[in-house]
């Protein structure tokens, strides 16, 4: 009798299974092709690349982009202009769709939970170019509602498009108008996975709505909420370039740039590639290090991470 090997093993399964495989390759093809293939480019950091001489020709230069860098005074108006606006998302913008999601779970009016759902989702399509013109529309002081219905009223027009002051609080605000709905569909769907009897032994115990949302359901979605804020923290510093470059004026450029922007302006605008990748390729760097950093700790606070 011939014993299988584990080449025959190997060739049985992936006959067996080859339709799962077969939906699986576009997906895998996309990420080769899109995602892995073009990672090859983060070379042109360490060079002194020109379109002309390629990969292969271009000088190499080290580490002296990053060195330029960290020298520019630029570079701390940018990372704190990033890091706040960072911030601001973390506390404002993350906790809002966990919010959202245990208020739509005491919905029992299955019609009513549905629309206010696909009402709160549809910001979600609108595109950046739309939000900001939208934006523009409401709060120009040159017949814009906001400020009309603040001169009505007795007060004086505040120049919210033009002001340092107001950028920030538009950015975040903005943010939340569009993507909060959306962000709440896995916070909804882990919700839906709690066992209903744990709401009736704690009903049997006399806990009350609140005491249910505290004691059961937060408790439940928690590691949800770990293994997100984890995965949001790789993306900690980007900040959205489409919104914040729309945004951005002479006046509110002091507060308002941040890296995506930067990168645009000296990569494209100017040509210089290695620079710009160099400063991508830091922002990147730090985001790997707040993944490793919070998961890390996630796990020392008894949780599983993400890996």
């Amino acid at each position: 009798m011939v014993t299988p090997t584990a080449g025959d093993f190997l060739k049985k399964r992936l006959i067996k299974n080859r339709w799962m495989y077969y939906m699986l390759a576009p997906g895998i093809l996309y990420f080769l092709i899109f995602k892995y293939a073009p990672m090859w480019g983060v070379l042109i950091a360490f060079q002194d690349y020109s379109p002309f001489t390629g990969f292969l020709k271009s000088s190499w230069v080290g580490f002296e982009h990053f060195r330029i860098f960290f020298s520019e005074p630029e570079f701390w108006m940018l990372f704190r202009n990033t890091f706040i606006l960072a911030v601001y998302n973390i506390l404002f913008f993350f906790p809002l769709p966990i919010i959202i999601a245990l208020l739509l779970n005491e919905v029992r009016k299955e019609a009513y939970k549905r629309v206010i759902q696909s009402l709160i989702y549809i910001p979600h399509f609108i595109s950046w170019v739309v939000v900001v013109g939208l934006a523009y529309i409401l709060f120009t002081t040159e017949g814009g509602i906001v400020n009309e219905l603040i001169f009505q009223y007795g007060g004086e027009k505040i120049n919210f498009l033009l002001n340092p002051d107001w950028f920030r609080v538009m950015i975040v605000s903005e943010s939340i108008w569009k993507e909060t709905g959306w962000g709440t569909i896995l916070f909804l769907a882990a919700l839906s996975g709690v066992d209903p009897q744990l709401y009736e032994a704690a009903r049997m115990d006399g806990a009350g709505r609140w005491k249910q949302m505290v004691h059961v359901t937060l408790p439940a979605i928690q590691s949800t909420i770990v293994v997100l804020l984890i995965l949001r923290m790789g993306s900690f510093l980007d900040t959205g370039f489409e919104q914040i470059f729309l945004m951005l004026n002479p006046m509110n450029r002091e507060v308002g740039e941040v890296f995506e922007t930067y990168v645009y302006e000296r990569g494209i605008q100017q040509g210089d590639f290695s620079y710009s990748t160099a400063v991508n390729l830091f922002k990147s760097a730090i985001g790997i290090i707040l993944v490793v950093g919070s998961n890390y700790f996630a796990k020392k606070m008894g949780e599983e991470g993400i890996y």
